[in-house]
């Protein structure tokens, strides 16, 4: 409770935490302070206090009112503010106990209720009933409000009132104050705004108009990032849900990556009034089917909602964690900087808008390895029941104990892999689908539908219907990558419909993006046909395989511009190709026409590009260097933020950690929570086993995350970074990685490629485009207007301090003032909560 580090949690104290303050008080009673050396529970505050569900949600919440409403939310009828009031009034509750006698007691009875599921217009029956209700549940006691148990009105609670906030108090009002008043110039503060403000600049930065009370007062919350829904034909079971029949075709949920170490915002549903609220991962599902025969029809695959959107759905909802002192701090949401005047939480802000870490990313049973001229194999990385352990690993251990010593005695070396001849340079998998750069072949699309079937002797294949009643291959002089622009199965060519308030899915994920080394970027999918609305690979995803003819949509390389190309990245619609010419960057907003923004010539053979919010990551032959993307058109060059490093051939960005293949060294591990600073920590070769490392890819299943390591003449590694043997402080953000190989495949040909896992924290790229389905309706990611008014005032970055800045206004003659405070620039943040265990 003093924001201090517990040094030896037990179950003792931790017991001590959970019961600490848990029964209502009498008006003699004072709640006593936690004790010290006792870890905060972050129960609900409600909880702590002693409150029951009934104490918030009165009896038309709980009994309904007669309509169907599509989700529990939205049948609620109180909100925060009914009871605390607001940052410029007292409680309408409150004031209507005070004077029931007032002209407008009416209104105030009617407005004490803003839930959407309130009714605006009550009847006399309602009103009276409603007056009744207040005064038999709540009181006034010396201008402060009392609320009585719902299971013992004997006892109660005093409601804190938002309004009291002093910002001369003490250090918990003053933040308090400061968070509730600050305006959106980010430096006046102290008092509300009047009513009738014009300046943008001094309206409230946290409007309760805009913004729900726990977006900041939650203290944490969950997300589900993977439920995977296998069905088996030829199991006799009841219902999952209860319904009293029995079917044959059983399905069960697996939850895979549980996580509490994740903040997310968006806009909430339009019966809630979009605004702004927590986001959470939730029924993130894939689905399999095993027939009777035990054959697997599919693997793991993606759902796609109606309208296009990739099926790892997100939802607005209540954590129903508020706390009132461990809320979210400033710089859990806006940009904030060091000490040294360097941002320090560029991952915490990716995630917060749902950008995407690459922490959870969903690798699943098959790792897919390139293997040049060897051509392309699908290795077993995981069993096939649940818990879907990785093979070696702890929770391979615990859950399979048996395999786990067969698996050392054999050596570690997995057993199942599935091989096609061919020449592929690098390759990504999509759904049933593994597109392919394949050198002089230019680009071939496998299908991998099969892979898991037992029933089919070539599981991976170029013509699943026949080569005259489909095209899976495009011809080009030498394609060195490709580009899906998201791991994410989406389809921007389904129809829309209005009422459903869904956003469209940008046309630049329709096609897939083909590099060459002598004929630049090459586009890949069917042109526009407006008659069928069908455009890029879109036709793969309708199940028709008659449509099923790729082609060559575009060839761009004005001038030899893209002479060299080697790989492409996407931050948005921009894309950074690694050429001869250095990092070339193109805007995709139109695939179809791209437009060249500039040319970053300052590398050494650049070779790869990765992203991560406002910051872009280049390897060249000298190494590690970074680009301040915060304008995408005009990328900066960051001064003192590059790393020498030999042979950097692959990078990977995962929360505040690059990785990076650094050839006959091994795996790089660089500490980028401060990318104007990266720093080598560790340097990994597993006792010089990792000797050619040329590609790295990292995915979590259940609580670990696992490195894939592509290592040219040694193959497939599979490296465990964290678990509960080798982390002490596994879990939490972004813990220090603890590399270990659990597993390894020889491949036939040398590794050069691994396939992307999909991107499950991810639903909006850095454009403000929507990738995944929000689950309310009028729901959806912030787009990039959005965005950016967290952190940007005039195109300039600006950053916060989670420490008051200034002194507060002070109300004149008992007025507000909307005068702003003359006081410097804010001078750069202290630290917040710590972001990783331990630190």
């Amino acid at each position: 409770h003093k924001g201090e580090v517990v040094k030896d949690v037990n179950a003792a104290n931790m017991g001590q935490a959970v019961a600490y303050a848990s029964a209502p008080l009498d008006r003699n009673e004072t709640i006593k302070p936690p004790t010290d050396n006792i870890p905060v529970h972050l129960k609900d505050i409600h909880l702590e206090k002693g409150m029951q569900c009934v104490d918030c949600h009165f009896s038309q919440d709980n009994h309904g009112d007669g309509n169907l409403y599509g989700e529990t939310r939205n049948a609620v009828t109180i909100e925060c503010q009914d009871c605390h009031g607001d940052v410029d009034r007292e409680s309408k509750i409150l004031t209507y106990l005070k004077d029931t006698k007032a002209k407008n007691a009416d209104d105030l009875v009617i407005g004490a209720f803003t839930g959407n599921a309130a009714p605006k217009n009550p009847n006399p029956d309602q009103l009276a009933y409603r007056k009744s209700f207040l005064k038999n549940r709540f009181e006034e006691d010396g201008g402060k409000l009392w609320q009585k148990s719902a299971l013992n009105p004997q006892k109660g609670w005093y409601v804190s009132q938002t309004s009291a906030l002093n910002p001369t108090g003490a250090p918990g009002e003053k933040a308090g104050a400061y968070a509730h008043t600050i305006r959106r110039d980010n430096k006046t503060w102290g008092t509300p705004p009047s009513m009738d403000e014009k300046n943008e600049e001094l309206k409230l930065a946290h409007s309760s108009s805009s913004m729900s009370c726990y977006s900041c007062h939650s203290s944490w919350n969950t997300s589900c990032f993977g439920c995977h829904l296998p069905q088996r034909a030829n199991m006799r079971r009841p219902m999952l849900h209860a319904e009293g029949a029995i079917t044959r075709n059983y399905t069960n949920y697996n939850y895979q990556t549980l996580r509490d170490d994740v903040y997310m915002l968006g806009i909430d549903s339009s019966v809630k009034g979009n605004k702004v609220v927590p986001i959470r991962s939730a029924c993130a599902v894939m689905v399999s089917s095993q027939d009777a025969l035990r054959q697997s029809i599919y693997t793991q695959q993606q759902t796609i909602s109606a309208e296009g959107f990739a099926g790892t759905a997100f939802s607005p909802y209540f954590p129903h964690t508020v706390r009132a002192a461990e809320t979210k701090q400033c710089n859990d949401c806006h940009v904030s900087r060091d000490k040294d005047g360097r941002v320090d939480n560029n991952a915490v802000v990716a995630q917060l808008l749902l950008q995407g870490t690459n922490s959870v990313n969903f690798v699943g049973k098959w790792a897919w390895v390139a293997e040049g001229n060897g051509g392309l194999e699908a290795v077993a990385v995981t069993e096939q029941t649940e818990p879907q352990a990785v093979i070696g690993s702890t929770l391979h251990k615990w859950a399979y104990p048996d395999f786990y010593a067969s698996h050392n005695k054999r050596g570690q070396e997995l057993e199942e892999h599935h091989h096609h001849d061919g020449s592929v340079l690098d390759l990504q998998a999509r759904g049933e689908y593994l597109y392919a750069a394949c050198g002089k072949d230019g680009f071939i699309a496998y299908d991998i539908a099969n892979i898991d079937n037992k029933g089919f002797s070539e599981r991976i294949i170029t013509s699943p219907v026949s080569p005259l009643g489909q095209q899976f291959y495009v011809k080009s002089k030498y394609a060195t990558s490709i580009c899906s622009p998201s791991t994410l199965a989406l389809d921007p060519t389904r129809e829309h419909f209005p009422e459903n308030k869904e956003q469209s899915v940008h046309l630049l994920y329709a096609f897939l993006y083909l590099t060459d080394a002598q004929e630049g970027l090459i586009v890949i999918g069917n042109p526009l046909d407006d008659k069928k609305n069908k455009a890029g690979v879109a036709t793969l995803l309708d199940g028709d395989p008659d449509n099923n003819f790729l082609q060559r949509a575009l060839t761009f390389n004005p001038g030899g511009l893209l002479k060299g190309a080697k790989h492409m990245a996407l931050h948005g619609h921009h894309a950074y190709i690694s050429c001869d010419a250095g990092v070339v960057v193109l805007d995709l907003d139109n695939p179809l026409k791209p437009r060249h923004v500039t040319t970053l010539t300052s590398y050494s053979q650049p070779r790869k590009v990765a992203f991560q919010f406002r910051y872009a990551f280049v390897l060249d032959n000298n190494g590690l260097h970074v680009l301040d993307v915060t304008d995408i058109d005009t990328p900066k060059p960051v001064s003192g933020a590059d790393l020498q490093l030999a042979d950097a051939r692959d990078i990977y960005i995962t929360r505040t950690y690059a990785y990076v293949a650094g050839g006959k060294n091994g795996l790089h591990i660089i500490d980028v929570e401060r990318p104007e600073a990266p720093k080598l920590v560790q340097t990994y070769n597993a006792d010089g086993k990792l000797n050619d490392t040329t590609a790295v890819r990292i995915g979590m299943t259940n609580s670990s995350m696992f490195a894939y390591l592509a290592d040219g003449r040694n193959g497939l590694y599979v490296c465990q970074l964290t678990s509960p043997d080798d982390n002490p402080t596994y879990m939490g953000f972004s813990p220090r990685p603890e590399p270990r190989i659990v597993a390894h495949h020889k491949t036939r040909g040398p590794a050069l490629a691994i396939s992307e896992g999909i991107d499950r924290d991810r639903a909006v790229d850095e454009a403000g485009h929507q990738l995944s389905v929000f689950g309310r309706k009028g729901a959806r990611p912030f787009n990039k207007q959005e965005q950016e008014r967290l952190y940007l005032k005039g195109g300039q970055l600006y950053t916060v301090s989670n420490t008051p800045q200034g002194e507060p206004l002070k109300p004149a003659g008992g007025a507000t003032t909307t005068e702003p405070p003359k006081t410097d620039t804010p001078t750069p943040p202290k630290r917040g909560i710590p972001r990783r265990p331990g630190s």
